[in-house]
């Protein structure tokens, strides 16, 4: 009969790694950012371009700014809302607002990432995070909840405020989503016979829990054109405006990603790395 020893330890090693409360051997002072799938892994470095580049968002910028630099030094600051246009900068801007205020407060705050599919263990990661000297930016990028989906929306309402799993105070949500409600929302809720107003409140609900809600919208030609402008000089590269909208018109949209993308080919056929 052959040694079953190696095999049970292969199960045992892959039911341990699907219990969520093992984030509290996780060191939670060491890195700079996490990523949370249930379990965690610490990141080496938030990758992020200088907010000096970030062009067109500039009233966003000072708005998400300030709030994590309050955060990271130990004051008063909300959670945050950022929606709208898909490529506007909207994740870009948290990750690089992070990496500034790290500089300026070293070690004080981290950024963990949280996996879609990992949305159902927030509460044993805020349990993890409550435990640590530390401030953590917990960011959910690209947030959205399938139609009919009820139990997702009231428990992040719950994490955010008013639960018993609500997160800790040493912790703050960055939520990212392409609409303003986060839940999608239809013309039939206007058709209800009852209280079409009680439908349209339960997924406002949602978004009224954050402290900062911030739109992102597309850019105008001007703004595109000066964020290829910046990304161009930060790397020394020379580009003519109309391959720069040729190229947008090509890619269907203006925005900073489409932007990033003519600054990528550019660099690309100069023969260089960015």
């Amino acid at each position: 009969m052959s040694d079953t020893g190696p095999l049970l330890a292969r199960i045992a090693a892959a039911l341990e790694a699907l219990v969520p409360g093992v984030a509290s051997a996780t060191d939670w002072q060491s890195a700079p950012a996490y990523v949370w799938d249930g379990n965690a892994r610490p990141v080496s470095a938030v990758k992020a371009p200088s907010l000096a580049l970030l062009k067109g968002i500039d009233g966003q910028k000072e708005r998400v700014t300030a709030n994590i630099s309050r955060f990271a030094g130990g004051h008063a600051a909300h959670d945050m809302l950022l929606w709208g246009a898909r490529g506007t900068g909207k994740s870009v801007l948290l990750r690089s607002a992070v990496a500034a205020a790290q500089l300026d407060n070293a070690g004080a705050i981290a950024l963990v990432q949280v996996a879609p599919e990992a949305l159902p263990t927030l509460a044993a990661l805020f349990d993890a995070l409550a435990h640590a000297d530390r401030r953590f930016l917990v960011f959910i990028d690209d947030l959205g909840f399938e139609d009919g989906d009820s139990t997702g929306p009231r428990a992040l309402r719950s994490w955010l405020e008013g639960g018993v799993e609500a997160r800790p105070g040493n912790v703050r949500l960055a939520v990212t989503s392409n609409r303003r409600a986060i839940v999608a929302r239809h013309l039939s809720e206007q058709d209800d016979p009852i209280n079409p107003r009680d439908a349209v409140d339960d997924q406002l609900a949602l978004a009224d829990r954050f402290g900062l809600s911030l739109g992102f919208h597309a850019c105008d030609q001007d703004d595109y054109l000066a964020i290829v402008a910046g990304y161009a000089h930060a790397y020394g590269l020379a580009f003519a405006e109309p391959d720069a909208l040729e190229w947008a018109k090509r890619r269907g949209a203006r925005s900073g990603r489409v932007a990033w993308q003519f600054v990528t080919e550019l660099a690309g056929a100069a023969g260089r790395s960015i």
